[in-house]
């Protein structure tokens, strides 16, 4: 028996956590001391009610209610700073989230989850701080609560969850990024730019994670990657992701040629 905390009981407790600072805090913490914890894959934990931790605010309404967002006024780019934050709070959530939920997997697979969510936590933080600098902070305006909707429904398939989360929905901002750092620069935020160069540089890393053991978990069970996507997306009711792609970022995340000719042909 080891004396080690477990790590994934911390990360659970992690998520737990309704203060953006705190969570920022212990994610970061799990990461910078992942050899101090026993990683304890075969443990099953109960989940408790309530996930994720998160604070009052924002207001969490329908993604069609959220409206349009335009960097060319100050409120409009705090707005649009606002969803990129919002984004990035539910991204650390559900980094933590595959490490406290899905058991018996390979000591890399706890790994690079907990730096995926410590990067989450960096990159909120970065936009929080640049938020405060245009007199807002989160939770000033409303969000939609789609990527943790998609980690409550695959919350029973690793499988799945990489999938349909790291390389599905998150994949889409290697897409968005660059169009939302060329209005950014024309509204003249060169910060608001270097942060979406960092988010996007980490990403990449992130969504490759999602790709690598999303190929991992079909060859252990004997599933072709591409003929078994499609049938995700329809299980799940995943959005099917839209060109045009960002292929450059796309192939550095480990898409292979034939999977973006798949995604092609499906949007």
């Amino acid at each position: 028996m080891t004396d080690l905390p477990c790590l994934r009981r911390a990360a659970l407790r992690a998520l737990c956590e309704p203060d953006p600072a705190a969570k920022c805090a212990l994610a970061s913490a799990l990461h910078d001391d992942f050899d101090a914890f026993a990683l304890d894959p075969a443990v099953q934990l109960q989940e408790p009610p309530g996930l994720p931790g998160r604070p009052a605010r924002p207001r969490l309404v329908e993604p069609k209610q959220v409206p349009l967002r335009s960097p060319f006024t100050p409120a409009g780019r705090a707005a649009l700073l606002h969803a990129v934050a919002h984004i990035e709070f539910n991204a650390i959530n559900l980094a933590l989230d595959a490490v406290w939920r899905f058991a018996d997997l390979p000591p890399a697979f706890y790994r690079d989850w907990t730096r995926v969510a410590a990067e989450e936590a960096l990159h909120f933080s970065l936009v929080r701080e640049h938020l405060h600098s245009l007199g807002h902070d989160y939770g000033d305006f409303e969000a939609h609560d789609g990527l943790w909707l998609m980690t409550q429904r695959t919350a029973g398939d690793a499988l799945a969850r990489m999938a349909l989360v790291p390389r599905t929905l998150e994949a889409r901002g290697l897409d968005a990024t660059p169009p939302m750092q060329e209005k950014f620069r024309r509204a003249g935020d060169p910060r608001a730019v270097e942060i979406l160069s960092v988010i996007l540089r980490d990403e990449v890393g992130h969504v490759a994670v999602g790709n690598r053991w999303y190929r991992w978990l079909c060859a252990q069970r004997g599933l072709d990657p591409i003929a078994h996507y499609p049938v995700l997306t329809e299980r799940y009711q995943a959005p099917r992701p839209r060109p045009p792609f960002n292929h450059a970022a796309r192939l550095a995340a480990e898409f292979t040629q034939a999977e973006l000719l798949a995604l092609e042909q499906q949007g």
